[in-house]
């Protein structure tokens, strides 16, 4: 029970005993900490509630033998070398900000973005607390350089303040610790001061009593491991980005650039040695920019799962078993050098995959995330590979009936199947099944993996424009957006056909099978005309040639010729969009097999007759 009590551990140290600590390197602040926002507002509440004995909060501290990278400085002031290092290190997760604040309004420093800005915290001895409720007075108490300086007599609003300054009245708060005999002789000195019960004097040992004797809260934590600390500082940290496994491997495998000197005894004189610095999250941002494709903006995570992936499979012993937190946290600096040149070229062959032969354009349309590890580890050190394979399996996994990508141990298992058809094991891809119930329910709102399939599909086939038919449609990720201009309903939810049949189609007009995409232009020059109506302002041979770029079926060409559509147009078209649908799917995935839960359904229900029979 012991290991238990002594994860967690409540202690306190006063506010310049942790500030000499912290510049002695007894603490370092990981870089997986964002960046402070210094407000002179905020300091000077900060020193307020210290001024009332109010509590701040606890800083927590993560005590491990993790070497993470750290920040050198913080406000100016160094709190640790490149090559520092410990047994044992205490990381502040949280109370930066306050550490910061307390640290330049004590010492100064320098502020980020403000290079002129003094950030060395004063307080006005003649400014008294009236009440306890007083929230007001900690402005004119506590001042800055800028409130007091009057830029010899040129700032008149500030000349009062200079003037008390001058007298010893206005004093930095870290004399009233580090020199209170001196500042308490001069206030002595002056006529206007001499009584020991002055107000001043009496606000100097108040100032005296609460930097001696307030005490800053911590909670040490011991023994926790990196998923944990995640956790923990998401808990924390509501109003900021969420700490994740990617910022600790980040830290944890940051190698500075080391530059040494050594004697060269064949020339007989000094050389430099460089030894490489590493630092991941560099990497991966300069590979964001080195184009300009959209799939390089995915997340930070899957790219450190992407390179666990490939160091799983392709360095022997690694010791890195899975994706999990667990395993990524195991992962060590070499490993990720030694697999990230490679894992460039597979990562840009596997954009390209999707971009130019799958022919999507965004990464919101992935129907599974982890088609980025599998591919990237079928592409990894594969001179020779299957584009026409890859596609089948791409197509297969996307639409089949079943989650066949979800979890890590389906992960396993294609990278197994894909890295066996890379060395010439030919692989068989089983049955597949697709319930055409399915694709009528896939709805325009979702997002899942049905959803991005279909998507996908309509993407793959290059649809062309309806009113400019020589123009393609660039497939963007605009399903995702909050005006998704360039994908169109064909029968528009809220045209008048629809809202007056609504009893006469049993398919919902938000189906994706009722969805095309348009540019925007076009979209938005149908807006929400009956299918009636703008198809006969679109029928043309050329319009009949494209409608096939986006699976439509030709009964609504002779809908146009009509004065009326039925009444079940709805329901008739999708079926007809989903016939053209599932033979596009059987060019694209071997064993196909098709079955429909409605009609099923539809054919085992008993007839109106028979249950009045009954």
């Amino acid at each position: 029970m012991s290991n238990f009590t002594d994860r967690i551990k409540p202690t306190d140290k006063g506010i310049t005993t942790y500030l000499d600590d912290l510049q002695s390197q007894n603490y370092q602040i990981p870089t997986f900490q964002r960046e402070v926002v210094w407000e002179k507002e905020n300091v000077k509440k900060l020193w307020d509630s210290i001024y009332k004995f109010y509590p701040l909060g606890s800083i927590l501290i993560w005590k491990t033998s993790l070497k993470l990278q750290n920040h050198r400085k913080v406000g100016g002031h160094k709190i640790a070398d490149d090559n520092f290092s410990r047994t044992e290190y205490q990381y502040i997760l949280d109370g930066q900000q306050r550490t910061t604040s307390l640290l330049t309004s004590l010492y100064g420093g320098s502020i980020e973005g403000r290079p002129d800005f003094q950030p060395t915290l004063y307080v006005d001895l003649s400014v008294i607390n009236q009440e306890d409720t007083d929230d007001e007075s900690y402005r004119s108490r506590f001042l800055f350089w800028e409130e007091i300086d009057d830029r010899e007599g040129e700032y008149k609003a500030n000349s009062g303040k200079k003037k008390k300054y001058d007298e010893g009245v206005i004093v930095k708060l870290i004399d009233i610790k580090q020199s209170f005999g001196t500042i308490e002789s001069r206030l002595q000195k002056n006529s206007k001061y001499q009584d020991y019960e002055n107000e001043v004097r009496i606000e100097l040992r108040r100032m005296k009593e609460v930097l001696d004797n307030y005490r800053l809260s911590f909670i040490e934590l011991k023994g926790i491991q990196v998923a944990e600390v995640c956790q923990i500082f998401e808990r924390i940290n509501q109003a900021g980005k969420p700490l994740n496994i990617f910022d600790i491997v980040v830290a944890k495998t940051f190698r500075p650039e080391k530059r040494t000197k050594v004697f060269d005894e064949e020339n007989k004189q000094e050389k430099e040695v460089v030894e490489k610095g590493f630092y991941l999250r560099e990497l991966i941002e300069e590979f964001q920019n080195s184009n300009n494709s959209k799939f390089l903006q995915i997340d930070d995570l899957t790219y450190l799962q992407i390179l666990a992936t490939l160091i799983k499979n392709y360095i022997p012993n690694s010791g890195i078993w899975n994706i999990t937190d667990r395993y990524l946290n195991e992962i060590r600096t070499e490993q990720l050098e030694a697999v990230w040149g490679k894992a460039k070229t597979a990562m840009l062959k596997m954009f390209d995959f999707f971009e130019n032969h799958i022919g999507i354009k965004s990464p919101q349309l992935i129907p599974f995330r982890y088609f980025y590890l599998s591919i990237t580890a079928y592409f990894y050190e594969n001179r020779s590979p299957d584009y026409q394979f890859l596609r089948r399996y791409f197509w297969f996994h996307s639409f089949h009936n079943d989650d066949l990508l979800s979890n890590t141990t389906q992960l396993n298992q294609h990278i197994w199947f894909l890295l066996e058809e890379a060395k010439g094991n030919k692989q068989n891809f089983g049955d597949f099944y697709i319930n055409r119930e399915t694709l009528r329910t896939a709805s325009y709102s979702s997002r899942g993996r049905i959803s991005r399939a279909i998507l996908s599909l309509f993407a793959h086939c290059q649809p062309k424009d309806w009113k400019f038919t020589d123009r393609n449609v660039l497939v963007e990720n605009f399903f995702f957006t909050t005006d998704r201009p360039n994908l169109h309903h064909i029968f528009p939810t809220n045209s008048a056909y629809v809202l007056d049949n609504r009893h006469n189609n049993k398919i919902d007009s938000n189906s994706l099978m009722n969805i095309a995409y348009l540019t925007q232009i076009t979209n938005l020059e149908i807006s929400n005309k009956n299918p009636l109506d703008y198809i006969k302002e679109y029928h043309t041979p050329e319009f009949e040639r494209i409608i096939a770029t986006h699976l439509l079926p030709k009964n609504i060409l002779d809908w146009s010729k009509m004065e009326e559509m039925p009444l079940n147009s709805l329901d008739t078209f999708i079926d007809e969009r989903i016939n053209l649908i599932v033979e596009k799917l059987k060019e694209l995935i071997p064993n196909f097999n098709i079955y429909d839960t409605r009609e099923m359904a539809e054919q085992n229900a008993p007839s109106v007759q028979n249950l009045e029979n009954e």
